[in-house]
């Protein structure tokens, strides 16, 4: 995280910058395998972190010798990803997902060069794929630092706590405090989830 992004909160946000001083440097990142984060975020979808991270492993060992493909995907009956803790819904959408690799209805390999607004309608044409799962999908896969999830209720547990607000915020309250955070607003998410585990 470089100086010009602390600089900015400094300006624009004093919650948001005592949260980068009590957590240090954040480092957004980003993944070039498109269909291995999709499906991580998928079954990562409602769960907490420690239980997504479990059913992960456990999908992984689905693949012993190959990468997570789609035809491999294809290729592994529905009740076998659904005995490793998998939901139905979430097989289902794994299934489509790969189904729709295959077909080239949804093309990962240029997805990068896609706007914000053009990933998300792209990847929600995926059954079980919303628009948190495709937000997910460009902070911490394609590593884009302007993005924000208004429907993620631990951001918004977040803010209520860093805020000290009575009563849960409102998508219009989030909006207004955070159109200050831009172009940064993928780290501001960052640290208020960050801050739910102080």
């Amino acid at each position: 995280m470089n100086n010009k992004i602390l600089v900015h909160f400094q300006k624009v946000d004093p919650h948001i910058s005592s949260l980068i001083q009590a957590i240090g440097p954040i480092t957004i990142e980003k993944s070039n395998d498109y269909f291995f984060s999709l499906c991580r975020e998928i079954i990562g979808q409602q769960l907490s972190g420690k239980a997504a991270d479990a059913i992960f492993t456990r999908f992984l060992t689905l693949f012993p010798t190959q990468s997570v493909s789609p035809r491999r995907i294809n290729t592994i009956p529905d009740y076998d990803i659904r005995a490793i803790g998998v939901s139905w819904a979430k097989v289902r959408s794994i299934k489509d997902l790969a189904q729709q690799v295959i077909d080239k209805k949804l093309v990962l390999e240029t997805i990068d060069r896609l706007k914000d607004v053009d990933v998300i309608s792209h990847l929600t044409r995926v059954k079980g794929i919303g628009p948190w799962t495709a937000e997910m999908f460009l902070m911490f896969t394609l590593g884009r630092e302007d993005v924000f999830s208004f429907g993620d209720l631990g951001l918004r547990k977040a803010i209520k706590n860093l805020y000290a607000l009575k009563k849960d915020p409102t998508k219009k309250y989030i909006q207004k405090i955070s159109k200050p955070w831009s172009p940064y607003r993928t780290y501001a998410a960052r640290y208020l989830w960050r801050s739910l585990e102080l």
